[in-house]
């Protein structure tokens, strides 16, 4: 049985290092759509830092799908449609707000086309090897507006996709059950990178949303290729009938994946189509 829809997480995955689409995936990907494989961008990343990629593949013009915040919402690229989309509570949102007030933490939430933190000018300088201002990265990352808020849980009166928590790797991976376990039951929480813990609604996945999504589209399991790298992939790896990791990817991944292929920089994602399709 061929591939008919390939799946892609973003960064880490079809991003480089510089957070492009190289010339070389980018030209497998849209010769693969013109042999009518389906392209399926599946990111932690909100819809908005989404947008510029599924342009760049052309994924309007060849029925392709965004599946963002980790799977809590699915759009049509061709109709611009919302097509799932499943917040959190209001109640689960502003609890799990107030309780990561304990934690040396910067919470990150979105309200349409804004991006709100505590502190514009907190960025925990020294959490990579080199200088990044996470805050910035996001907000420049889907064109927001960067607003401060000095009571993210009061003002987040609305559901919320997703809870963006951004620290130290080593802090975060230290404190990330105590972060989630007294919202085991509302809500889940997945690691994207090292430096952030994203929280979601219960039974949120990257997966869950493909599944929906693939449903209507005739598709299979059997027939999905997916690429990942980081712990949120791991439901895609999983789902796919070719489950691949990064040469950049963690060890689950890599545990978890059918086939290992080059790094996000070395056009991984070109080479294991050549294979596969």
């Amino acid at each position: 049985m061929g591939i008919k829809a390939i799946v892609l997480d973003m960064d880490g995955t079809l991003l480089t290092s510089e957070k492009k689409i190289s010339p070389k995936t980018k030209e497998a990907l849209l010769d693969a759509q013109k042999n009518g494989v389906k392209v399926i961008l599946a990111s932690g990343r909100p819809t908005l830092g989404m947008w510029e990629a599924a342009r760049e593949l052309e994924l309007a013009e060849n029925n392709g799908f965004i599946l963002s915040y980790n799977g809590s919402m699915v759009t049509d690229c061709t109709t611009n449609e919302v097509l799932f989309n499943q917040p959190m509570s209001i109640e689960t949102g502003q609890a799990m707000l107030n309780h990561l007030k304990q934690f040396d933490v910067i919470p990150m939430i979105v309200k349409d086309t804004h991006l709100f933190v505590n502190d514009v000018y907190n960025f925990i300088e020294g959490m990579l090897d080199e200088p990044f201002n996470v805050i910035k990265y996001e907000a420049e990352i889907g064109t927001f507006k960067l607003c401060e808020m000095d009571d993210l849980a009061a003002f987040a009166d609305f559901p919320l996709n997703k809870i963006l928590v951004a620290g130290h790797p080593d802090y975060l991976e230290a404190v990330h059950k105590d972060i989630h376990t007294p919202f085991a039951d509302t809500a889940t929480g997945v690691f994207s990178a090292p430096f952030y813990f994203e929280l979601t609604a219960k039974d949120i996945s990257k997966a869950h949303a493909l599944h929906t999504v693939l449903a209507d589209s005739g598709i299979t399991a059997d027939e999905v290729i997916s690429f990942g790298d980081s712990q949120n992939d791991r439901s895609i790896i999983d789902y796919a009938g070719i489950g691949v990791a990064m040469g950049n990817a963690t060890d689950e991944i890599k545990g978890a994946a059918d086939h290992i292929t080059l790094s996000n920089d070395e056009d991984g994602i070109a080479v294991a189509l050549e294979k596969f399709l």
